[in-house]
């Protein structure tokens, strides 16, 4: 059990300040659709389970070789792999899990809803639709209001009871109850959530709880361990371990362009129920929060990075909100390719004349970027004299930067290096899609 952690706010080793949102920065597809291109989504499975959806198994056998060429040459191997094998703790998930495994908790989410006369169960709200589907053939409600039921993952992170698990778990509950390890089922109350990067902090009034060391996300590197703990689908108390198989996916990537994270990727296996459980190193220090799947996708988890996570975090303690910066621009990455098409296309008022960098597909109306003389077919090369090279780069970059400051931003224009002066305001609720 690893020891308490400070009262709030949260103490982390260092910040990641890279997140994701097309607010600021849409999808590659997007962008190009502006341009007069088609676009193409990757459907996104949020991981909190929802009573009335069904999933699917799969189970796969591994095969193993029947037989050894030659002892002659094998037996070297075999001697050379057991001297490389001796030091190494092969119980090391067994002792990350009875270290982390009593700050793990199941969060159970009520939501009363108005029952519709068409829907049956409720599929035609667009939030479930977008992430599970139209669900036909269900039986529809007689009752005029329904209670909908869902269930996810979440980890004590300090003394204080407070509780770090996924917004989509909690987001418009009624009830919120935390079991804990010990078979306790106690009250939570949201203390607060961010919609944009999918972070919220429940808090409970038991005290002196076992909490989870926190690591830092930025260290880490493809290739090393990765053990989730959850509860997917209702099976409380779930350990799945594999390796961190990539960093720093844009929620553009995933197919969650709404979302300001750089997303850790992994192969240890995560469900739905999953949501809002810890991801830990081989040290059992929780480096990200499980979030997301891909569906139809195998092998292919997302966690928000720790970092992110706290520093959400710590704003929703500290106000109950998170304020996002906000330029409103929609930005592209440039490619050969696209330099081409934009050159040739002759009803464009613009030309190009580099074959890399991050352009800007779109200004919102009446936005901080459109204030600040921004326009479509502008090049951005830096911000505030920090070098960037894509649009993720650019939106870190903004995510540093204080609401109301002055942010100076060089641009590429028709051949010519401008520098432009915005203010970021502060990001519209619920959304950072443009206006």
């Amino acid at each position: 059990m690893s020891e308490p952690q400070k009262n709030s706010p949260i103490e982390a080793r260092s910040e990641v300040t890279a997140q994701n949102d097309n607010s600021i920065a849409a999808q590659p597809q997007t962008a190009i659709k502006t341009l007069r291109q088609g676009s193409k989504y990757v459907s996104l499975l949020l991981l909190s389970t929802i009573a009335s959806c069904s999933f699917g198994y799969l189970a796969a056998k591994e095969q193993l070789p029947t037989s050894i060429e030659s002892s002659a040459v094998a037996s070297p191997k075999i001697a050379d792999s057991s001297s490389i094998l001796a030091g190494v703790n092969t119980n090391f998930i067994t002792q990350v899990v009875d270290k982390v495994g009593p700050a793990v908790v199941r969060i159970n989410a009520s939501t009363t809803v108005a029952a519709r006369s068409g829907g049956g169960d409720g599929s035609e709200d667009p939030f479930f639709r977008r992430f599970f589907g139209n669900r036909t053939g269900q039986p529809q409600q007689p009752a005029e209001r329904e209670i909908r039921q869902g269930t996810g993952s979440g980890f004590i992170i300090n003394n204080n009871g407070q509780i770090l698990t996924n917004a989509h778990v909690v987001a418009g509950a009624t009830k919120v109850t935390v079991t804990l390890k010990d078979g306790r089922t106690v009250d939570g109350r949201v203390k607060g959530i961010d919609r944009v990067t999918d972070v919220a902090v429940v808090e409970i009034a038991e005290k002196n709880l076992p909490s989870i060391q926190l690591g830092n996300s930025e260290q880490i590197k493809p290739g090393e361990w990765a053990i989730a703990i959850g509860n997917p689908l209702g099976l409380d108390n779930t350990v799945t371990a594999g390796i961190v198989s990539g960093t720093g996916r844009t929620g553009a990537e995933i197919g969650a362009a709404d979302k300001r994270v750089n997303y850790i990727q992994t192969d240890a296996a995560i469900n739905p129920g999953n949501s809002g459980g810890p991801l830990l190193n081989a040290g059992g220090q929780v480096i990200g929060m499980n979030t997301a799947i891909l569906r139809g996708a195998q092998g292919l988890g997302f966690a928000i990075p720790i970092n992110t996570a706290v520093r959400i975090a710590n704003q929703l303690i500290a106000t109950g909100k998170v304020d996002h910066p906000f330029l409103g621009v929609q930005m592209v990455n440039l490619t050969p390719a696209l330099k081409q098409e934009i050159n040739s296309d002759p009803n464009t008022n613009f030309k190009i004349d580099v074959d890399k960098g991050t352009l800007i597909a779109r200004v919102v109306r009446n936005s901080p970027a459109a204030t600040a003389g921004m326009r479509s077919g502008d090049i951005i090369k830096s911000v505030n004299g920090k070098t960037v090279e894509n649009s993720n780069q650019v939106q870190q970059a903004v995510d540093t930067t204080k609401i109301g400051t002055n942010v100076q931003i060089l641009v590429r224009r028709n051949g010519q290096d401008l520098t432009l002066n915005v203010t970021p305001v502060a990001a519209p609720p619920m959304t950072a899609a443009p206006e």
